[in-house]
């Protein structure tokens, strides 16, 4: 494995270590770039989001490409609960702006699973959306 195949912070975490990986993550979401988003997971990642289940990088960057094409003005907070080892458990809220230009705020829990080259292995994610008026954005 050569070195741009590793994310780092590498587990296992410590506190400092995993609030720099949720930042991260935090920030290449609000990039809105699939292919860059991708890049933090395994090439065969699991992930449930929703009521989907996606496997492995390919189908990330098709769910995501789709996912913001259809969500804009996209973006995501996210906030470390609790680590050990390789694993995390990440809450999140993310504002976006359907196609007829109805604004939402969603919710969400996830749980992650890391390799020893630091990429995600796993990603499982419980997500529930809510209308909100322009208004009461909060995530600019």
């Amino acid at each position: 494995m050569n070195i741009e195949e590793k994310r780092y912070p590498l587990p296992p975490f410590t506190l400092e270590t995993a609030l720099e990986k949720v930042k991260k993550a935090e920030d290449a979401w609000n990039s809105k770039d699939p292919v860059i988003v991708s890049k933090a997971y395994t090439i065969d990642s699991e992930w449930r989001n929703r009521t989907q289940f996606i496997n492995g990088r390919e189908e990330i960057v098709k769910f995501l490409t789709d996912k913001w094409k259809k969500e804009r003005n996209y973006r995501l907070k996210k906030e470390l609960w609790g680590f050990r080892g390789n694993r995390m458990a990440v809450r999140f809220e993310y504002e976006f702006q359907d196609e007829n230009n109805q604004w939402y705020r969603a919710y969400g829990n996830e749980l992650w699973e890391f390799d020893e080259n630091g990429l995600m292995q796993k990603r499982f994610a419980s997500i529930n959306d809510m209308k909100i008026e322009e208004s009461d954005r909060k995530l600019m």
